[in-house]
């Protein structure tokens, strides 16, 4: 049973159109636990089943906090398949719906390294969504550019943590300190992983 509607989160106007045009009215049991806190900047790891809508805690409290004329890369999101990767980036097109300013783009292995520099370089996107390697290779060949990201996101964290082993190479190249960080985590295997590489001791959100 859910008492709070997303209309009493204050979320953009803009958000509240997409929400009402996909049918939800009250934010499930992980939602209303966890959404307010990444609203406000808190660093959030979060725990639920499937299909409870961890995706859209961090797809809606990004653009809610993300500026009007956001800078290029503002928010990196790390999928460890290509297939979750475009999952996540139809739910910001689509929660997006009425924010047209807003430009999302996914990148992963497999499609031409020399054309998604070029993208990076000639349009870069405001939200970019990536697999743990190709995003390692873009960063190793300094083609991506981490100094303007205030919001990353690992998804389904316990895998992508085995992919990328650790996030050290991602945090020494920006500035920890003015991000946000907001993982989803569909088991609780390795949460305390989690916390220590990216929570700096900070309390999650377990509902």
């Amino acid at each position: 049973m859910h008492s709070t509607s997303f209309k009493d989160m204050f979320l953009k106007e803009e958000l509240l159109r997409s929400i009402k045009d996909c049918g939800f009215e009250h934010p499930s049991e992980v939602q209303q636990e966890c959404l307010p806190k990444a609203l406000i900047g808190s660093d959030v790891l979060t725990q639920a089943k499937s299909g409870m809508g961890k995706t859209a805690i961090f797809v809606l409290s990004v653009l809610n906090r993300m500026d009007t004329k956001p800078d290029p890369i503002t928010a990196l999101i790390i999928a460890h398949t290509r297939e979750l990767a475009y999952q996540i980036k139809n739910e910001f097109v689509r929660f997006s719906k009425y924010m047209p300013d807003i430009k999302t783009e996914v990148i992963y292995g497999g499609e031409s390294i020399i054309e998604q520099e070029k993208t990076l370089k000639t349009n870069p996107p405001h939200i970019l969504v990536g697999t743990p390697g190709r995003l390692l290779n873009l960063i190793r060949r300094k083609s991506l550019r981490m100094d303007k990201i205030k919001y990353f996101i690992l998804d389904e964290c316990d895998k992508g943590l085995e992919q990328l082993g650790n996030l050290s190479l991602f945090m020494l190249r920006y500035e920890r300190r003015h991000s946000e960080d907001i993982h989803g985590n569909t088991t609780r295997k390795a949460s305390y992983d989690v916390l220590s590489h990216a929570s700096k001791g900070r309390p999650p959100c377990v509902p």
